[in-house]
């Protein structure tokens, strides 16, 4: 099961409409097994993307249950998705909310991403409601083969 932690960075950015720094305050995610392995990779792996000196601000849990990756979109979309699940030992209905990630280009493109990734499901489901995220980029975690391993 995947871990992720949402890392909050700031740096001094160039706006590319004005050529004006701004200092900025962007979102990243990382899958990690602690808070400071998830420290360690947002460093890693922005090293090699900012240019200059940035701090980590903030670091905390994300409940996302699923991430969904595709090469044809270039945002996030966080996705509330809720079903019902049964208990057998009380015998009660009981209705499970999950955040997923999806990508896509747009709001549509994330609403048609999210059901062709959960077709597969044996229980009904609702998608309650689908906004756009700030992440700027998702890092996961890399095997020995190199290959992303995002969904389960």
């Amino acid at each position: 099961m995947h871990t992720w932690f949402e890392c909050k960075v700031r740096y001094v950015k160039i706006d590319e409409t004005t050529g004006k720094e701004k200092k900025v305050n962007e979102p990243y995610l990382v899958d990690a097994v602690s808070f400071t392995e998830a420290e360690t990779r947002i460093h890693k792996e922005l090293e090699q993307m900012i240019r200059g000196d940035f701090q980590v601000t903030n670091i905390r849990k994300a409940d996302y249950s699923d991430l969904f990756p595709y090469d044809s979109g270039d945002r996030w979309y966080k996705c509330k998705v809720t079903y019902v699940s049964i208990d057998e030992n009380a015998g009660k209905e009981k209705k499970i909310t999950s955040q997923m990630l999806v990508m896509a280009s747009n709001l549509k493109e994330a609403y048609d991403n999210l059901i062709s990734s959960l077709s597969g499901m044996t229980v009904d489901f609702d998608i309650v409601g689908i906004n756009e995220s700030p992440l700027m980029d998702v890092f996961p975690y890399f095997s020995d083969k190199n290959e992303p391993t995002i969904t389960e």
